[in-house]
């Protein structure tokens, strides 16, 4: 269990891939994932960020239900 306590995990957007579809947001069970809208991506969308990565549980339903496949869940080492 030690070991674990000094991962953590964050939920990642390939910006370039992410197309802004929203379903991730629907799926976060702590709803901390939006749609950003300062910048666009290379093919004009808005995509989803996390807005608090301390509340992420690492749960990968925004992963799961990401049609392009553009999020990930990132292990960092502390």
């Amino acid at each position: 269990m030690a070991d674990e306590e000094k991962l953590l995990k964050r939920m990642n957007v390939n910006f370039d891939r992410c197309k802004g579809c929203g379903l991730c947001v629907t799926a976060c069970p702590k709803k901390i994932i939006e749609i950003q809208n300062e910048k666009l991506n290379s093919k004009g969308y808005y995509t989803s960020r996390c807005i608090d990565d301390d509340k992420c549980i690492s749960c990968a339903r925004c992963a799961i239900m990401c049609p392009d496949c553009a999020i990930t869940i990132k292990v960092i080492k502390k």
